[in-house]
């Protein structure tokens, strides 16, 4: 690994309760903002979680699912999610910290599992070649492969939902106890 990929594998967790927590703070929800972003948000939960039932990490290479359409369905589903949020938070600085935070944390943390996984598996690069990293292709490269509960459980995913529902839940209670914010 890199010195900057390596350092920010390792705070990438960590520093995003900052960032969670700047957010909380400077956020400035109203219904329109939040009937508009948590649906956003919720999207890229549903991304992630479909994502979860398809990896089996370090054991198979994932090609099945939303990682037939992009090598990196859980970045572009914590990316959806944080758009989402940035809309019901309605602040620009927020919404400019989170394109910030991406960019300098989660690239070089893509470009580092990428690194692994062309080690782990020597059929990595042909899938980089026709699986594009971030955005998503329009049809899937590969075919196959079922959604497997079992994986969605053993990654841990549920701790992702549960904290899209305190964010969410800490939203509406600042919407409804801030003055003049509804």
């Amino acid at each position: 690994m890199s010195g900057w990929g390596k350092l920010a594998a390792r705070v990438r967790v960590t520093s995003g309760f900052l960032v969670a927590a700047l957010y909380v703070v400077y956020s400035r929800p109203s219904r329109t903002t939040l009937a508009v972003g948590l649906p956003v948000a919720l999207a890229g939960m549903l991304l992630r979680g479909w994502a979860c039932g398809h990896l089996a990490k370090n054991r198979k290479l994932a090609a099945t699912g939303p990682f037939a359409y992009t090598r990196n369905p859980l970045y572009a589903g914590t990316l959806t999610v944080a758009a989402g949020f940035a809309l019901a938070g309605w602040n620009a600085w927020l919404a400019a910290l989170f394109v910030v935070y991406f960019l300098a944390v989660y690239l070089p943390v893509i470009g580092e599992e990428e690194s692994h996984l062309r080690t782990l598996f020597p059929e990595y690069s042909q899938y980089a070649e026709r699986v594009p990293r971030l955005v998503p292709r329009l049809t899937p490269a590969y075919r196959g492969g079922r959604f497997r509960w079992e994986l969605w459980r053993r990654n841990r995913e549920y701790r992702a939902g549960l904290g899209f529902l305190a964010g969410a839940v800490l939203l509406v209670v600042k919407l409804w106890t801030t003055p003049g914010a509804r």
